[in-house]
């Protein structure tokens, strides 16, 4: 029997994996994932997603951003914090959900007005089911109760040893992502190394548990709770809807004997009732998984045909919840670079590329995460600008969205100065008015590639037409101006700011990736001839394709 074959096998099923196989369908690649679990997992590890991470998906098309936000109408809408020795015993008179200071300095900050899409709570399980849903809709393979146990690799492709009840043998693929998690050990098997902190506190065990909390709350809506006691030493509740699910965190001492198979149905239902609610009312245990807080960086990020993302590349602490989002990122950056170069229309350097530009940033998040885990108060309290800006603590939306390729953003708070249509930058967003609808700037990237000018620019606009003939690639060219009726416009941007912030002007032009992020740009007309111009042009997309 031939050996079968894939373009790209995922190792991974998880988020990030199901991410991956997306995306790659999306730029039209098939894709195998595999999962050693039996299905996606009921867990809801992390509880936000960022506004990059929707803006991926708003990407995608297929209702999926619209999907996202209305699992957010199933999350606690509750956003403040409590400490008490039980929730029993917490003194709600003093409780408010959010002091309104902090909340409008947050809202300040989220990046709302940089971005066509918003973050938010989001329970990652509940997000795996859109994602499972939409990579089968799109094409890609996903397999459940299979895991790869073995690589190897040769200068043609990669061939791993899968086992499972569907499928036990070997499979030939072009190339490999590894998304297997933080506990995976195919990076470990590839022989690449990590660096960083690595394990920091003690284990945990995850307990997810149904119950009606309302009486307890006495109808307040909360994020987390903090308890803090004898038995539970210190507890973390988190509410996931508000209503019925809910989340402890709960450590335990190995040095003492304790293991996390002590934390049975029985005993976490103990622990929940009488240690952490401090009621005895009816629990439904759902699941309790062991964890623990790391703070890893591989030391690279692709060896040979194999790619590392997600977990299995940074582990990243959960402060802040950017861990997932920056998988989900890692995926996107990947996916495009692999379709481009399996239809040949790219060199070997467009996949080293993912390692010099994925690496930074997850460093970079990676430290956010520790500033974040050693001054929660600083985290959750985002008046604090003074105190914030001197450990050096980055405005969330800046972590999500404000890194740049190539080179550091110039500012921790101020996402739109990150945002200027500098090469290496996300492009700088503004609603345009196109053919009679409302779009985003990003909504004119990918899945090519596309220039944005300025209305006066069409010897960009031409040369840009020119080089995607020669080049053999897609450039879509659009002329943006600042009021209607100006000849030749393709969209119009009521604001009339666009062109001015992104550098452009009205004979400028930014050429922007499939990713959305900026390759190019020019502040002023084309000097010289046309031909010239398209040379330049030409240059530049050889350059980010490795030709």
């Amino acid at each position: 029997m031939p050996e079968q074959h894939v373009p790209v096998l995922i190792a991974g099923g998880g988020t990030v994996g199901l991410s991956a196989a997306l995306f790659l369908a999306h730029h039209g690649v098939p894709a195998l994932a595999v999962e050693r679990r039996a299905g996606i997992s009921i867990h809801p590890r992390a509880l936000g997603i960022g506004i990059r991470s929707t803006e991926i998906f708003r990407e995608m098309g297929m209702g999926l951003e619209d999907a996202v936000r209305a699992l957010r109408r199933r999350l606690a809408a509750g956003q403040g914090r409590i400490s008490a020795r039980t929730l029993a015993s917490a003194d709600w008179t003093s409780f408010a959900d959010r002091p309104a200071a902090a909340a409008a300095v947050a809202a300040t900050n989220s990046g709302a007005l940089s971005s066509p899409a918003q973050g938010g709570l989001c329970s990652q399980d509940l997000l795996d089911e859109i994602l499972l849903a939409a990579a089968r809709e799109r094409g890609a393979e996903i397999r459940f109760g299979t895991e790869v146990t073995a690589v190897e690799q040769d200068a043609e492709g990669v061939t791993a040893t899968l086992a499972g009840p569907a499928f036990t043998g070997t499979i030939r693929a072009d190339y490999l992502i590894v998304a297997d998690g933080a506990g995976g050990g195919l990076r470990e098997a590839l022989g690449v190394p990590v660096s960083g902190p690595g394990l920091i506190g003690p284990p945990i065990v995850n307990i997810l548990f149904r119950a009606d909390l309302r009486e307890v709350t006495q109808g307040h809506e909360f994020f987390i709770a903090h308890l803090e006691n004898d038995e539970l030493k210190r507890g973390l509740l988190i509410s996931v809807d508000g209503r019925e699910r809910w989340i402890l965190h709960v450590p335990y001492d190995p040095a003492r004997g304790e293991t996390a198979a002590d934390f049975t149905p029985e005993r976490c239902r103990e622990i929940v009732t009488r240690v952490a609610i401090g009621v005895d009312l009816p629990v439904e245990i759902l699941s309790a998984l062991p964890w623990r807080v790391a703070a890893r960086l591989a030391d690279r990020f692709r060896e040979g045909r194999a790619f590392l993302a997600g977990d299995a590349a940074h582990a990243v602490p959960p402060t802040g919840g950017f861990g997932m989002n920056t998988g989900i990122a890692d995926a996107h950056n990947l996916a495009w670079k692999l379709a481009l170069t399996l239809r040949g229309e790219a060199g070997p350097a467009l996949l080293d590329s993912y390692d010099a530009e994925r690496r930074p940033v997850a460093r970079f998040t990676m430290e956010q995460a520790l500033l974040r885990l050693e001054r929660p108060d600083l985290h959750f309290d985002p008046t604090r600008t003074a105190e914030r800006e001197q450990l050096g603590i980055a405005n969330d939306a800046v972590v999500h969205l404000g890194y740049r390729y190539g080179s550091s953003a110039p500012s921790l708070y101020d996402l739109e100065r990150d945002l200027d249509g500098t090469p290496g930058s996300r492009v700088p967003h503004a609603w345009l008015e196109m053919e009679g609808r409302r779009v985003s700037t990003l909504d004119l990237a990918g899945p090519g590639f596309a220039l944005l000018a300025g209305v006066k620019a069409e010897d960009w606009c031409a040369a840009a037409r020119a080089a995607a003939a020669r080049v053999g690639v897609d450039v879509r060219a659009f002329r943006i101006a600042g009021t209607a009726g100006e000849g030749g416009a393709d969209a119009v941007d009521p604001e009339g700011a666009w062109c001015r912030a992104a550098g452009v002007g009205d004979r400028g032009a930014l050429l922007v990736r499939p990713d959305g992020f900026v390759a190019w740009r020019a502040g002023g007309a084309a000097a010289g001839l046309e031909a010239e111009a398209g040379a330049v042009l030409e240059g530049v997309v050889r350059g980010v394709l490795g030709r």
